[in-house]
């Protein structure tokens, strides 16, 4: 039996949230300077649908799918470990809060693989995924966070938690609502043409939800410090 040990499980939300924040600025940033988009406020998705950006966007959100998943059941174990010292949560309600968050981060693989030109509806119904999972994934890791308390969390990251998942559940109303009433459109940098108000609404809130889960993912990065993540390895002689 060969035990492989990882010490530094905090490095992985910490790296999730670079790489992630990473993502979003760049293909901003790469969309900005070719024309593509308008410089304020576009879709995320808009950034990462002409090419040269269309690469780096997909290259480097599949990436965070990965580390996303990664994360959200690392956590998932952190909670079944505590839970077998001091019994606080339902097996299930551990498993399916799992389950819903790498959901989301399928949604978020469909988003970085189909580009919103050209497979529009494919794209739309993984981007709605990946925003419905992933506020519902933070929601339900916030009333863990709580029912975790004060054993295993202190307060002031229970109402930090919950306040970000609150004003996550909040964005995400109008940016689905103003997204229906203005229809998904890619505005390029084109002289007399400007996005709706319906628009702006909604592809400010999409930023606001993105940045939620970014932030939300920060506040593992404390708690990842006090875990040693053991890989159990068997060989069998008959092999």
């Amino acid at each position: 039996m060969v035990f492989c040990c990882m010490d530094s499980v905090a490095l992985l939300p910490c790296v999730l949230v670079i790489w992630s924040s990473a993502a979003f600025i760049a293909s901003y940033i790469f969309a900005v300077l070719e024309g593509h988009v308008v410089p304020f406020v576009p879709y995320i998705s808009d950034t990462g649908t002409c090419i040269p950006e269309s690469g780096v966007f997909g290259f480097m959100i599949s990436v965070t799918a990965m580390l996303g998943a990664a994360t959200m059941y690392t956590r998932y174990k952190v909670i079944q470990a505590q839970n077998l010292r001091i019994s606080f949560l339902s097996y299930w309600f551990n498993l399916i809060s799992l389950l819903i968050g790498v959901l989301g981060c399928i949604g978020m693989g469909i988003v970085a693989s189909f580009q919103e030109t050209s497979v529009t509806k494919v794209h739309d119904v993984g981007a709605l995924i990946t925003f419905i999972c992933g506020v519902a994934y933070i929601f339900l890791q916030s009333i863990i966070t709580f029912k975790a308390c004060p054993h295993w969390n202190k307060k002031g990251i229970c109402y930090v938690r919950m306040t970000i998942s609150v004003i996550s559940i909040i964005a995400i109303f109008p940016m689905i609502i103003c997204a229906a009433f203005d229809g998904i459109k890619l505005y390029h940098c084109t002289v007399g043409e400007e996005p709706s108000p319906y628009h702006q609404a909604s592809a400010v809130s999409e930023w606001v939800v993105a940045f939620g889960f970014v932030t939300f993912f920060l506040t593992y990065i404390k708690e990842f410090q006090g875990v040693t993540v053991k890989l159990s390895i068997e060989i069998h002689d008959d092999f």
